[in-house]
């Protein structure tokens, strides 16, 4: 499972616009690229736990800033 949650964290870095920003930003604090790896697999279980809980599909809130 946790190789499987590496490999979609390392797509999400290269897809994901607001998942490569928080990877990036972590790396220009310094941090570990797999350190970062890891916060960004934290990311996506938070956000799979809470499409879950809440029983709506994801949105991306990207779209609706002004």
């Amino acid at each position: 499972m946790k190789s499987l949650l590496s490999m979609a964290s390392v797509s999400a870095i290269q897809h994901d616009n607001e998942l490569k920003l928080y990877y990036n930003r972590k790396l220009a604090e310094g941090k570990d690229k797999m350190l970062a790896i890891n916060n960004v697999r934290n990311k996506l279980i938070a956000r799979a736990f809470a499409v879950v809980k809440r029983g709506t599909p994801y949105v991306v809130l990207q779209k609706y800033v002004a």
